[in-house]
């Protein structure tokens, strides 16, 4: 008599349940924990310091930010397609410039200047297109040597000194211009007791969102920077639209370049230098903004608002601006830590 052998498999032990307690809420901090912190900053400042809840306070925090968030879109932009744009502070500062040279300099009114500068922008993005899609030089490598080029290139067009109305030039006479009325409302006007510069930082923001979010380019600009390749093979043309990031990213630079010549008013040599290092901490916290781990406009846009929220309530609080960077490197490690450790973590 022989027997036979079940050829049952043994059932695997049950697994414990994926939604768990544990999960849940590590998925809970990835996706609403950098909210969570802004709100959080928000409500301390606001309850320890009665200037920070006053709305002129809040007007001016998202004024300051305006210039670096604007300048953090690009970046998102060129994100979006796998790169970086890292001359955006430069292509800023040309924007100062050029608009002073041809208000002061050239005696021109300021509907002029703002075309120049919106020329500029989109050339300095098309120089960082040639160099990235055509001369295939990497991304950061070839915006870093733009924004070098475009330093020194600045500094040459004004010889080296900043452009003053009423400054004495080169062939002794005085400069004839001066920063019209109409373009210092850019920064200093307000509509409706909001400033001007606030309304193009939030207008800009929806316009990218819906490119990014709500068109086929803009899904199109996700796809390339999740695989280019599989994006070409599918007939997308990736050098196109690469090109395309960039030179949209030169011409958001230019309007943040506007800003500040309005703000500062006058051609000064130095600016945009500071701005680059905050629209690339803008953009990268971003990535971090509901659980993403993705340039996103939305983030960017809460990226800058909470630098503003940081260096304002510092500021108040009487803390040393070397003080502020300490907290904002802080706060950039953190959104890293959201954006990368944790959500690896959660799909590992």
């Amino acid at each position: 008599m022989t027997t036979t052998q079940s050829t049952e498999v043994p059932t695997k032990a049950a697994l414990p349940p994926a939604d768990s307690t544990a999960v849940r809420v590590q998925n809970a901090v990835i996706k609403y924990g950098f909210i969570f912190v802004t709100v959080a900053l928000f409500l301390y400042f606001a309850l320890s310091e009665g200037s920070f809840r006053e709305s002129a306070t809040l007007l001016d925090t998202l004024r300051y930010v305006s210039v670096a968030a604007i300048l953090g879109l690009g970046v998102t932009l060129t994100m979006a397609v796998g790169g970086m744009d890292m001359s955006v502070g430069a292509v800023a500062g040309l924007g100062v410039s050029v608009a002073a040279q041809t208000m002061v300099v050239q005696n021109q009114v300021g509907t002029v200047a703002i075309i120049a500068v919106l020329v500029a922008g989109a050339l300095a993005g098309l120089l960082n297109a040639l160099l990235i899609v055509v001369l295939k030089i990497p991304d950061m490598l070839a915006t870093l040597g733009t924004m070098f080029v475009i330093q020194g290139g600045k500094l040459i067009l004004v010889d080296g000194q900043s452009i003053t109305p009423g400054m004495t030039l080169d062939d002794g006479t005085t400069a004839p211009g001066r920063f019209t009325a109409g373009f210092l409302r850019i920064d200093r006007g307000t509509v409706l007791g909001i400033p001007v510069s606030v309304l193009i930082f939030g207008g800009l923001t929806v316009a990218a969102w819906v490119f990014l979010a709500r068109t086929r380019w803009g899904r199109v600009l996700y796809a390339i920077g999740a695989n280019p390749e599989a994006s070409r093979l599918a007939g997308i043309r990736v050098g196109a639209y690469r090109a395309l990031a960039y030179v949209v990213s030169g011409v958001l630079a230019s309007i943040g370049g506007l800003i500040l010549a309005s703000r500062i008013g006058q051609g000064d040599v130095s600016a945009g230098t500071s701005q680059l290092l905050e629209a690339v901490a803008v953009a990268l916290v971003g990535t971090s903004v509901l659980g993403r781990g993705r340039p996103n406009v939305w983030g960017t846009a809460l990226g800058a608002v909470l630098i503003g929220i940081i260096t304002t309530g510092l500021t108040i609080k009487g803390l040393p601006y070397y003080t502020q960077d300490v907290v904002e490197g802080a706060v950039l490690i953190l959104a890293l830590v959201f954006s990368f450790t944790l959500s690896k973590r959660r799909t590992s």
